[in-house]
């Protein structure tokens, strides 16, 4: 699906002047480079749902790296956080899922943050 079909559908919109994806994910820096330490936090459909452990899945350059996956720490507000060190990449791939194996993968096509 190309990104105009992505747009028009609502997927994977990127906020990137404040550094969000359509609520569920946010990230600083909001324009992040290669190489940066990210803080990133997690709202989405998985907390709403009420779980008690977020885990970010991520990897770089269309999952063609190093694919990792991180407990993410559980704020007092309910959202979920963790800190990352970008690669040096062209973009970041992220979703997430719960201690039950639950995902949130952005219907299927992920989030891609552009790396600049």
């Amino acid at each position: 699906m190309n990104n105009f079909l992505k747009s028009l559908l609502g997927l994977n919109k990127n906020d990137q002047e404040s550094g969000s994806f359509e609520n569920a994910i946010s990230w600083e820096p909001t324009e992040p480079r290669t190489n940066d330490t990210l803080n990133i936090q997690y709202r989405g459909l998985l907390k709403e749902s009420g779980a008690n452990e977020v885990y970010l899945h991520y990897g770089f350059d269309s999952w063609n790296r190093a694919v990792s996956t991180i407990k993410m720490d559980k704020q007092d507000d309910g959202n979920f956080r963790t800190t990352i060190k970008a690669e040096d990449a062209h973009e970041m791939n992220l979703c997430f899922k719960d201690s039950a194996d639950n995902w949130d993968n952005n219907n299927g096509y992920n989030w891609n943050l552009p790396l600049q």
